[in-house]
């Protein structure tokens, strides 16, 4: 056996993982088969807000194949309220929330019933049968009339629509600072719902042992090892019996990252009937009841210096909730709260975040968390300073950017910014846009008064990523820490079997962790096996979200990694009859300092720790180890996106001419797994900024509740991307990674936007609502003609 000599780390592999999905050699949740499998269908509510005055699921036993109907109420007795881990204030508002709703719904979709059937279609058609009578209670929609004193109430037994206050006021005091300030901007923008569409729908499978009391629970999630926990403490079922797998998980861009009713509901049926279930969410089901992103409104107001220095921000969000709290429902917008100044330098900052109850599908975590929302208010309130000043939106940017010689870098809202080069990034993105040559277009087609305009936006961001150092979650009355594990088992044959408690679902973690731990060892790629998702083969986990998984998880791989060349340090100085500083490690090869040919492999050393025939005396017979990181700081990848789009005046139709971003993710494990996640991340921020919008009518009812009314982008409607980096490493883990999972999400909204305006500016038109349509392009052109 010999070790691995080319370094692994920044080469790029293509995906160990995608073979077995792309030959259909997968093992999806609603793919999973038991003996005695029972099939679950869940009748959920029509209206958005209404009592429950009766539910008979008598009707539903006599339907063929039927096996077992519950209401809410017959299933209440064993499940608790489903958690919020994050109450983000000591006073927050803190409903209950039931897996299934026994007295009242509060946003269409709610459960009110479960048909048991022995297949699927069965039990869908018997749902029919369910007789419900409700009696119709007023919706709560707008944010603010939700705040008014005699608003309907969406949860009658708390007094209030209004969840939260959050302040954050940091640096000077703000009024001080405007009214010293020569020119302020203040603007309104609405953060519209946002369906998540994960190709793989929902779905879980529950396989009681009944013997010992044992449950074993697949799912399609991103937290298994979150899941497990709150799935105990909301059943009863004690921890140490619930195993929870999740197995190939077709995407889930923070929609599952959630403790489910479902997830709860299939526990209890699975207890009380003693056998085996399935539950599978439709498409249109999923739209009603897997939660909602975004869902807000931004009242932003910059102050500034006639020559464009930044003095002060101020932010006031109203934050909808939707029916109830979710997971970390709550703390979604209060992430944002400290990116609102981005890259920008000022002296004061005011935030403050209002969470609401409507009665509509609850929001929480949607690809980037809080912190889109925030870059896009920074960035379109930026634009439209620059145009009030006159002045190129670049340039604004250039005279209050964080220059590179001052990393390390407190922000106005109190991060450390550890390092960054913003002027590189940038001028690299304007050399590949031909900025100079674009605006001289624009200029002029304006000037011939052209029916298709051009417009050029910027973006220039930086994120929050890597969550999160324990301590700050503490201080944030986040439940958990924001730690992570991973172990290295060495095989008697020198394979490895790397151990990690994050949880892939597309991210690519099996080949980066491979290597990332083929580097540390020095053996081959292919010699590493990475176990994962599984609460009792990965015991110790926190999972994946927040851009963690490598600035955390894979730092826990590298970590772990390096014990095991320590030990096994130990037993080759023993068997090279040399001392520990004598030797030389490279390659996966411990040799002697002047004696090379003294060497011995570290995969021959794993089969020496297997006989343990000749171990240094008082040394244990493994050199497996375990490494837990609890980050020391937040990761800040940044970058800068441009936009060039045409608009045709007459049709109000937009088309993206040209796309370039260049992102700064400190150094790159494998750059084909940056790319397609750049170009992932900058599809969902299009998405959002031209297609995809949650609406809803004056009752509360999801009118874009297909594929077929809420409009998805495909890879038609997306342009050609020019994608490049540069790179300043992370100073807090030993990888010098920043993250890249949200990165295109965060930048590519407002740098849509930005453009889309800035080619109707000279037309009068200063904001669109997203997402910017052809109807509401026409709609803004009209309205600043007349």
């Amino acid at each position: 056996m010999t070790g691995a000599t080319e370094r692994e780390v920044g080469r790029a592999r293509l995906r160990k993982e995608d073979a077995r999905l792309v030959t259909g050699q997968t093992q999806w949740t609603d793919n999973i088969q038991v003996t005695g499998l029972l099939h679950l269908a869940i009748l959920r509510s029509p209206m958005a807000h209404a009592r429950i005055d009766r539910v008979d699921v008598s009707p539903a036993l006599r339907r063929p194949g039927v096996v077992a109907a519950f209401s809410g109420r017959d299933l209440a007795e064993g499940l608790g309220s489903l958690p919020c881990a994050w109450p983000v204030t000591e006073d927050i508002v803190l409903p209950e929330h039931p897996p299934i709703a026994v007295d009242e719904v509060r946003h269409a979709g709610d459960p009110v019933a479960v048909v048991v059937a022995r297949d699927r279609y069965a039990a869908a058609d018997a749902l029919e049968a369910v007789e419900v009578d409700y009696t119709p209670l007023p919706p709560v929609l707008d944010l603010e009339a939700a705040l008014a004193d005699d608003a309907p109430l969406v949860h009658s037994d708390k007094g209030t629509n209004r969840c939260y206050v959050w302040p954050l006021k940091t640096g000077e005091d703000y009024e001080t600072v405007r009214r010293r300030a020569e020119v302020v901007v203040r603007r309104r923008y609405h953060q519209q719902r946002l369906v998540p569409n994960a190709m793989e729908p929902r779905a879980v499978v529950v396989t009681p042992l009944a013997a010992s009391g044992e449950y074993t629970l697949h799912s399609a999630t991103q937290i298994p090892h979150i899941l497990r926990i709150m799935l105990a403490t909301v059943t009863g079922i004690p921890e140490h019996k619930l195993r929870v797998i999740a197995p190939d998980v077709g995407g889930g861009f923070g929609s599952k990252l959630q403790v489910y009713g479902e997830e709860a509901v299939a526990l209890a049926v699975a207890r009380r009937l003693g056998r085996p279930v399935k539950w599978t969410e439709s498409r249109s089901e999923g739209y009603l009841a897997t939660h909602h992103g975004r869902g807000m409104i931004q009242d932003i107001e910059i102050a500034a210096t006639r020559e464009g220095r930044l003095l002060g921000l101020k932010v006031d969000l109203l934050a909808d909730m939707g029916a109830y709290l979710m997971l970390v429902t709550p703390g979604i917008p209060i992430l944002g709260a400290f990116m609102y100044p981005a890259i920008y330098k000022m002296d004061a900052y005011d935030f403050t975040c209002t969470g609401v109850f409507t009665t509509r599908t609850p929001t929480d975590a949607y690809r980037g968390a809080g912190r889109p929302e925030a870059t896009f208010a920074i960035e379109r309130v930026m634009d439209e300073l620059a145009a009030e000043l006159g002045v190129d939106p670049i340039e604004l940017r250039r005279r209050n950017w964080i220059g590179h010689e001052e990393f390390p870098y407190t922000s106005v809202a109190g991060l450390t910014y550890d390092s960054g080069n913003y002027e590189a990034a940038t001028d690299k993105a304007l050399a590949l846009f031909g900025y100079d040559d674009l605006r001289a277009e624009q200029h002029k087609r304006n000037e011939r008064g052209d029916t298709v305009r051009l417009g050029i936006g910027v973006s220039t961001y930086t994120e929050m990523c890597g969550l999160a150092p324990s301590r700050v979650l503490r201080d944030l009355r986040y439940a958990a820490g924001g730690w992570e594990a991973a172990s290295i088992r060495m095989l008697a044959t020198g394979k490895v079997e790397v151990v990690t408690g994050t949880s892939p679902h597309g991210q690519g973690h099996v080949t980066a962790w491979s290597q990332i731990a083929a580097d540390v060892l020095g053996v081959p790629f292919e010699d590493v096996e990475v176990v994962h998702s599984d609460t009792k083969a990965a015991p110790q986990g926190m999972d994946t979200y927040g851009s963690r998984s490598l600035v955390v998880g894979g730092a826990a791989v590298h970590h772990a990694a390096v014990k095991v060349v320590q030990k096994a340090r130990k037993v080759a100085a023993h068997l090279l009859e040399a001392s520990e500083q004598d030797l030389d490690f490279a390659g996966g090869v411990f040799s002697v300092k002047g004696s090379p040919e003294a060497r011995r492999t570290i995969q021959e050393i794993a089969f020496e720790t297997f006989s343990s025939h000749d171990l240094p005396d008082g040394m244990e017979p493994t050199i497996n180890a375990e490494h837990v990181v609890d980050p020391e700081n937040f990761s800040y990848p940044h970058g800068t996106h441009l936009c060039a789009v045409e608009v045709d005046t007459e049709t109000g139709r937009t088309s993206i001419r040209s796309y370039v971003c260049v992102d700064d993710v400190g150094r790159v494990v494998n750059p084909l797994i940056v790319e397609g996640q750049v170009h992932g991340g900058v599809a969902q921020g299009i998405g959002q900024a031209l297609y995809e919008e949650a609406v809803y009518d004056d009752e509360g009812n999801l009118v874009s509740g297909t594929m077929a009314d809420y409009l998805v982008p495909s890879a038609a409607d997306l342009p050609h991307f020019v994608t490049d980096r540069t790179e300043t490493p992370a100073t807090s883990n030993p990888l010098g990674a920043k993250g890249v999972g949200e990165a295109g999400a965060i930048a590519a909204t407002p740098a849509v936007v930005n453009a889309v305006v800035d080619a109707l500016r000279p037309l009068g038109v200063t904001d669109i609502p997203m997402p910017c349509t052809p109807a509401r392009v026409w709609q803004s052109l009209q309205e600043a003609s007349a």
